[in-house]
């Protein structure tokens, strides 16, 4: 049977609703630099300080619009890993491809990381926006490690697989290619990634060769 999850929706159709749904339409029309929450509240319909009550500041506001993208983006157990690691590796990289042009046309060669390289900024320059950014990813996180808890639990993987460090593997190589290096993902990307992965977490440790 297939089950699918997600996860941290705003809530009902009220005031968190609208300004996430306006913050995000901004963010795709000015992209970080010309993004601005005072814009956001009348978007909105809202009093600015209905919005800074609840993100005091625009990075703070953009962290809860990159919860939100997450949130969008199913993770479905069919009982295949592979298939399911790819889909959703392939809808993850697909979003980030997106947040790399987002308020700015791509020129040809262009490596930038765009918005998600401001993020990983902000994470970096404020500890409360870290915070939040790592409270974000904690949850988001949980949901495909476990579908690898699951498959290991199956017999799909290795006894002595570790979860943590599949998923690691995975989300480092994607967001290394992604801040370093600014290689494009290609069609194909997120297949061959899951590919050389997996086989690792199949093939016997020799630990378990030697036992």
């Amino acid at each position: 049977m297939t089950t699918t999850a997600r996860r941290g929706r705003p809530r009902g159709e009220g005031t968190d609703a609208r300004i996430l749904e306006a913050a995000h339409e901004l963010l795709l029309e000015r992209g970080y630099d010309g993004y601005s929450i005072d814009e956001v509240a009348q978007r909105a319909g809202v009093a600015k300080t209905t919005l800074y009550r609840r993100w005091p500041t625009k990075d703070h506001l953009i962290v809860a619009v990159v919860a939100k993208i997450q949130d969008d983006v199913p993770v479905t157990d069919t009982g295949n890993i592979r298939h399911d690691l790819v889909t959703y590796l392939e809808a993850i990289v697909a979003g980030l491809d997106r947040m790399r042009r987002v308020g700015r046309g791509r020129e040809p060669g262009d490596r930038s990381a765009g918005l998600v390289a401001e993020i990983v900024a902000a994470a970096a320059r404020h500890p409360d926006v870290g915070q939040a950014v790592r409270a974000v990813f904690a949850r988001r996180n949980a949901l495909p490690l476990a579908l690898l808890e699951s498959a290991r639990a199956r017999g799909d993987l290795n006894p002595d697989a570790r979860p943590d460090v599949i998923f690691d593997e995975l989300a480092g190589a994607v967001y290394y290619r992604l801040l370093i290096t600014g290689e494009p993902f290609g069609g194909d990307y997120a297949s061959r990634l899951v590919d050389q992965v997996l086989a690792g977490a199949r093939t016997p440790s020799p630990r378990a060769e030697r036992s």
